[in-house]
């Protein structure tokens, strides 16, 4: 069997041989990694300083010192006339790095709705924007930035949304945050600090935003919808005062909100003190009607209006806005300062020459004729593999609604062989608490990210497996 002495002298051998002014340090670091990776188990006697540094080759002074250094912090344990020990306290870390990012193993083509295409994303226009950016940057802009954002991309966004969505955008009240999600975290820690319980969410509509207002200790109460918008009884029974909602395009039925609904929403938010969220996640997109204004224009100190550039660049950015009501400005802005201090300066002031420099807009035309071209693939494609379906919010948006004739179904049968096939769907039903009694399928199939092909291959695919069948 080998001496401890032969097996460390393996161990630290390396580090021997590092330079003459890194020996000492990398001598402490081999032997600090022998320890938490267990090559030197615990309760292990090391050789005495004289006799390791005869086998590495290296000063007593140097061996001495990794000791007592490795000694200090617990890796090594030293008993005065009885040796050096390796303690017990070090445990090895888990080694690599996992991915969280949501994956899709086995799917060939992925209808699943909420991603844009990320192959066009504007590398070079935003490269050369950064290169401009960090050209002229002043120093002092590096330090901590204003928690509710850069001056320079407050006024460039108020000016956008002014332009584009008819919002009332005072820049001095328009907060950066890290895309929608934490503008409805900052809007529900605050709402809760003020007395609020619970939020209504719009049903059907996007679980995610349940899950946001949870975790900052909100309930949420589901909201039905009919084809206008919110249904005004059920939303004056909840008892609830504050609501999130989707009126330009509602996610997922795709319906635009009658003026009638968006006044009622309003009057109700007035008559119980409430305040309503407005999640516009893709109001840049129209493809056959004219944009329809967003709420927060009608009444800004009712309406808090939350968006990001997820859509129209790519959600890894993680930078959207909130313009807040004059009555929760300073409590959001406070909220925000102790969440993460502000958002990063040179995303910031990068996004901020790309929207000043026009790069924004020109990217907003190349995604609209993009996915103008998808969409009406997946219509083709449907008529074509699945006839009768019926098909709802295609003016607008990322997806579309397809209610295809039972016949196909049932839907739990339909959604089973889509995925044999490789196929990625989801159902209405995923995004609320109202089932079907017609036995319709109905899905809601997002678009963007697929090439024309990959569109038309994914419905023939569907429509090939239940042919099986």
């Amino acid at each position: 069997m080998r001496s401890q002495g032969q097996a460390a002298w393996e161990l630290l051998l390396p580090a021997a041989g590092a330079p003459p002014r890194r020996r000492g340090r990398a001598l402490q670091e081999a032997l600090r990694e022998a320890v938490r990776s267990g090559r030197l188990a615990a309760g292990t006697r090391l050789p005495s300083t004289r006799a390791l540094a005869a086998d590495l080759g290296v000063s007593r002074g140097l061996v001495t010192e990794a000791y007592e250094q490795l000694t200090a912090e617990g890796y090594l344990r030293s008993d005065r006339g009885a040796g050096t020990w390796v303690g017990g306290a070090a445990r090895a870390a888990a080694r690599g790095a996992r991915d969280l990012a949501a994956g899709t193993p086995g799917v060939r083509i992925d209808f699943r709705p909420g991603t844009p295409d990320l192959s066009l994303f504007p590398r070079s226009a935003w490269a050369a924007a950064q290169r401009s950016v960090l050209a002229r940057l002043p120093h002092p802009s590096l330090g901590y930035p204003d928690p509710r954002g850069l001056p320079a991309l407050r006024e460039a966004l108020a000016a956008l949304l002014a332009r584009r969505r008819g919002v009332v955008a005072d820049p001095e009240r328009l907060v950066v945050c890290s895309g929608v999600a934490q503008a409805s975290t900052l809007l529900g820690f605050v709402l809760r600090a003020r007395g609020h319980d619970r939020v209504g969410i719009e049903d059907p509509g996007s679980p995610e935003h349940g899950r946001l207002f949870a975790s900052t200790g909100l309930d949420t109460v589901w909201l039905p919808l009919d084809e206008d918008g919110l249904r005004p009884g059920p939303l004056a029974d909840s008892g609830v005062r504050a609501v999130v909602v989707t009126p330009s395009h509602q996610f997922p039925s795709g319906i635009s909100w009658s003026a009638e609904r968006r006044a009622a929403l309003l009057d109700w938010a007035r008559a119980v003190d409430g305040y309503v969220l407005e999640d516009d996640y893709d109001g840049d997109f129209r493809y056959d009607r004219a944009p329809v204004g967003a709420l927060q224009g009608l009444d800004p100190e009712r309406v808090a209006y939350a968006g990001s550039v997820s859509k129209s660049l790519a959600p890894g950015l993680r930078l959207g806005w909130l313009l807040v009501p004059e009555a929760l400005l300073d409590e959001v802005v406070e909220r925000k300062r102790t969440m993460d201090l502000g958002n990063p300066v040179l995303d910031q002031a990068v996004l901020a020459e790309f929207v000043t420099r026009g790069g924004y807009d020109r990217q907003l035309r190349r995604c609209q004729r993009a996915y103008r071209e998808r969409r009406d693939a997946l219509l083709a494609a449907l008529a074509e593999h699945l006839p009768g379906t019926r098909v709802s919010g295609i003016a607008a948006g990322l997806h579309v609604i397809a209610r295809v004739p039972a016949g196909f179904g049932p839907p739990e049968r339909f959604l089973a062989r889509a995925a044999e096939a490789g196929v990625a769907l989801r159902s209405l039903e995923e995004y609320g608490t109202a089932r079907p009694a017609d036995g319709d399928v109905r899905l809601v199939i997002g678009y963007a990210h697929l090439a024309p092909s990959a569109v038309t291959t994914g419905i023939r695919l569907v429509a090939e497996a239940l042919g099986r069948g």
